[in-house]
């Protein structure tokens, strides 16, 4: 879950150093994960080509004025191949490949840390993994969000899938059913901070410091709600 882009700044390079202690091989650590096979990469390969087409196109003649059909050309597939990989332009942009790295290194911190750490730790693991490459792409991408207003909109309406996904794995780590109402509020509240700390207009960027600070905001959190 790449949290939405602030109006006046990029991420930094870099967002993310510590993982829990005694934690083990995580997700987001590319060594623990299996070889893909050859029609994996395959996929992975045209995937990449999409979407770097369409943001050179995007930076080239602008956003609106690309088509479906001006990417697939660049890409050198077919419109119904882009179709099967990006279900519209906008998730091109949107689309966020960390959300199953995120899931999964929350699962894998231990079983006795409590959930909101766990979610912290396995965000900090994913991130700290992103090659310099990886981290210019989502400059990138982040840069096109902040200049396109429909996209900001979009991303603001993917927060919601953010809560159900949190949710989703907080339940299963407390073995709790998946749509555990306490589950969802802690999920709200998290994703509440981080859009509180990184909300469009702020000078605010995702960068190692930003776990710092929603481990302050949710102590603050803690603290207002006792004095109700």
């Amino acid at each position: 879950m790449t949290p939405p882009s602030p109006a006046t700044s990029s991420p930094a390079a870099g967002a993310g150093s510590a993982t829990a202690a005694g934690a083990g091989p995580v997700a987001g650590d590319r060594s623990s994960r299996p070889a893909l096979g050859l029609r994996e990469r395959k996929k992975l390969r045209t995937r990449a080509a999409i979407r770097e087409a369409a943001m050179r196109l995007f930076e080239e003649q602008g956003y609106a004025a690309t088509t479906v059909e001006q990417i697939a050309e660049a890409a050198e597939v077919s419109p119904s191949t882009f179709f099967r990989y990006f279900p519209t332009k906008e998730d091109v942009v949107l689309t966020d490949d960390y959300d199953p790295l995120v899931v999964d290194a929350i699962r894998a911190q231990p079983a006795g840390m409590p959930a909101v750490e766990a979610v912290l730790q396995g965000m900090r693991a994913v991130f700290a993994n992103l090659s310099d490459g990886e981290w210019a792409a989502e400059r990138r991408r982040q840069s096109l969000i902040r200049a396109v207003p429909e996209l900001q909109v979009r991303q603001q309406q993917e927060m919601i899938a953010a809560v159900d996904m949190l949710a989703a794995v907080i339940a299963e780590r407390e073995g709790r059913p998946p749509a555990d109402e306490d589950a969802r509020v802690l999920a709200g509240a998290l994703v509440g901070i981080i859009l509180a700390i990184l909300a469009p207009g702020l000078t605010s960027s995702f960068d190692p410091a930003t776990f710092d600070r929603l481990e302050r905001a949710l102590g603050t959190l803690k603290a207002q709600l006792g004095s109700y």
